[in-house]
């Protein structure tokens, strides 16, 4: 997907934290699929210091969203516990975060979950998750904004590539994306 050239793939660039394996693999999954919260403020705090050691990748960047999960989500809305302990977390309030509970991106539906699927069965999954998303703001701030979307893994790039589409279908002029762990190449 990253190879892709832009006007294809959406999204200007997607920076990870770090390789999805080991210890980081795990410590993820038991937020995502266990619900122990408490990692959702490490997770918080290793994002914001990644955003505040690259200023030049943050350079521009209006708006910082968590590509969201349905309110429904059990056991937790990991990657809106994700993004709450970022805001507390940027204490300086020098990040375009949104505060606890305020966020600008929300998934109005639930809809099948990709992990563990086929290329394909994960390019339609991100298609139904992008189509779930409502912009809470007003319409109008979107407009022109560059829009650092934020997600824990970063695996095939389908999710973030139908999101990124999606917000620049509504006026953005330019997605990133920022994830926690990316996975190894395969090829």
């Amino acid at each position: 997907m990253c190879a892709l050239p832009e006007a294809e793939r959406r999204f200007s660039r997607v920076d990870a934290v770090a390789m999805y394996s080991g210890a980081l693999r795990d410590k993820i999954h038991t937020l995502k699929y266990e619900g122990r919260a408490g990692w959702a403020m490490i997770f918080g705090r290793l994002l914001v210091g990644w955003m505040e050691s690259h200023p030049e990748a943050m350079n521009g960047v209006d708006y910082v969203v968590g590509n969201p999960t349905h309110v429904g989500r059990q056991p937790i809305q990991h990657i809106e516990a994700i993004m709450d302990a970022a805001y507390t977390e940027d204490v300086t309030r020098a990040l375009p975060l949104s505060p606890p509970g305020a966020h600008r991106l929300v998934k109005h539906a639930e809809t099948a979950r990709s992990a563990n699927r086929t290329l394909e069965e994960k390019r339609a999954a991100a298609t139904a998750h992008a189509a779930a998303l409502t912009w809470t703001g007003d319409i109008s701030d979107i407009k022109m904004a560059t829009i650092l979307l934020v997600d824990d893994v970063f695996t095939s790039g389908s999710q973030l590539q139908h999101v990124a589409l999606r917000l620049r279908a509504t006026g953005a002029a330019d997605v990133r994306g920022l994830v926690l762990a990316r996975v190894p190449w395969s090829g």
